[in-house]
């Protein structure tokens, strides 16, 4: 009878020293070296952008659409108007980080090489703004033409489009 009540308590310890482990190291699991946003600091030099990155969409979280950079345009449809085929049509799209991280835009590009779009490769602060300047050659794209370009950054979503807007008369 005594062997069995102290079988009995050492299982009983088992348990709690068993859960106790659990509990200690699902508090360790949450703990993150992840600096706040007011630690990053953009006008360091020894910054990586994995540090500055606030990637929206995560396997084990909640999607994140606050604490991200956002992409405002003075103006996302550039109407040009009618031109002649074989015009160079640019046009410079200038934005704002109104976010709360710091913008990084790790592309852009449009559905069709006669179309370029020329974007900032370093980061863009808080606050600050920036320029995309699109080029479109018209050689061989007549009649209305609207031209998207497409910019993957740190935002949410991730992808944002701008277009250029207009017609292109055959030259005569």
């Amino acid at each position: 009878m005594q062997n069995r009540l102290n079988v009995a308590k050492m299982v009983q310890l088992s348990i709690i020293a068993s859960l106790y482990i659990v509990v200690l190291s699902c508090q360790s699991a949450g703990a993150t070296q992840e600096k706040t946003l007011q630690e990053v600091k953009t006008n360091s030099k020894d910054i990586s952008n994995a540090e500055i990155i606030r990637n929206p969409v995560t396997a084990n979280q909640p999607i994140d659409t606050v604490n991200v950079a956002k992409m405002t345009f003075d103006q996302a449809k550039f109407k040009y108007g009618e031109v002649e085929e074989g015009t160079i049509v640019t046009h410079d799209f200038e934005f704002t980080n109104t976010g709360k991280a710091p913008l990084i835009i790790s592309n852009a590009k449009s559905t069709c090489g006669c179309t370029v779009p020329e974007w900032p490769k370093e980061p863009i602060a808080v606050g600050e703004r920036g320029v995309i300047n699109v080029r479109f050659d018209t050689k061989g794209k007549k009649k209305y033409n609207t031209k998207p370009v497409f910019i993957t950054a740190n935002t949410h979503p991730a992808e944002t489009k701008i277009f250029l807007i207009g017609s292109v008369k055959e030259r005569e």
